[in-house]
């Protein structure tokens, strides 16, 4: 829905993104798309639902693209009003982990340079990649880009979302600290392409890009295009074995550490009693989930890589 003055872009801002760190970055998107010559239509609100709500209001009257301004959870509050649309995604990273944006090779922790490449690529065809459709127990779907985690990771997300105490990325690390010595090993009973397997495993992801949590780089071979995920397995380890593993998850060498699989798939089901779901880092709630690549469902702003 192109105007005289160009195109017309909603944005979805999260004013506390990174803890309130990211308030001085929409202004600079919005007065560069607004120089850029298109028309802005900027949304705020209280809470995700409602800043869901109005979104969606605002592209039911057309909009030539959605970008929101934040971390992984506002990427996962536009790609489930986007995806499966012609809609095109642009990203204003201004979050803690910002795993998203670092996948598609927008700048972060630069604002200036991540709001001229979303300038730019609104000038050009967006490009085109995969997501993955999580569908629950009850029938509810999800879209996600990212990661979905079904193990530590997940338990490690529901720790950290209860803590108040610290902020930023050290709420985590205590989390981390917290569960692991209580953790054990989850009895899973998957299905890959619908060839039923039971794996006892650490944790357990299936994946449609390289890294979640902030950079951790899961599954390095990964690719946004290739129309499958990759499943993620580490199987049981004591818990000084998991520690001295975790560091190489930052770099991609514990994919040669003997108790980790990568298998590649189009269709994943997870099972696993008392264990929870989160995809894009936002919980989409207890197994069992299915998972399934959806090639070609989302267009980006992002350069071609």
């Amino acid at each position: 829905m192109t105007t005289s003055r160009g195109k017309r872009i909603v944005v979805a801002i999260n004013p506390n993104a990174a803890f309130g760190r990211g308030r001085d970055v929409a202004p600079l998107a919005l007065a560069e798309l607004s120089a850029a010559g298109h028309d802005v239509s900027a949304l705020t609100a209280a809470s995700f639902e409602e800043l869901r709500a109005a979104a969606a209001a605002e592209l039911e009257h057309g909009a030539d693209a959605l970008v929101v301004v934040g971390g992984d959870g506002m990427v996962s509050l536009g790609v489930n009003l986007v995806a499966g649309t012609q809609t095109p995604l642009g990203i204003v990273p201004s979050g803690t982990g910002n795993d998203a944006a670092r996948n598609l090779g927008i700048p972060v922790g630069n604002t200036e340079a991540a709001t001229r490449m979303l300038v730019a690529t609104l000038e050009h065809q967006p490009r085109v990649i995969d997501t993955g459709r999580a569908t629950l127990a009850d029938g509810t779907s999800r879209w996600f880009v990212g990661v979905l985690s079904a193990g530590f990771d997940a338990v490690v997300n529901e720790r950290a979302n209860r803590l108040r105490w610290p902020r930023g990325p050290r709420r985590y690390t205590l989390a981390i600290v917290w569960e692991l010595l209580r953790f054990r090993p989850v009895a899973y009973r998957v299905e890959i392409d619908g060839v039923p397997l039971e794996r006892r495993a650490m944790l357990a992801a299936v994946a449609n890009s390289t890294s979640f949590g902030g950079g951790m780089t899961i599954t390095p071979e990964a690719r946004l295009d290739d129309g499958e995920l990759d499943l993620f397995l580490v199987a049981p380890l004591t818990k000084l074995q998991f520690l001295r593993l975790f560091p190489s998850v930052y770099t991609g060498g514990h994919v040669t550490h003997p108790s980790v699989s990568i298998v590649r798939a189009r269709s994943v089901r997870l099972d696993a009693d008392a264990a929870v779901a989160y995809a894009d880092g936002e919980r989409l709630g207890e197994l069992p989930v299915t998972v399934e690549v959806v090639p070609g469902a989302l267009r980006v702003l992002a350069p071609l890589l």
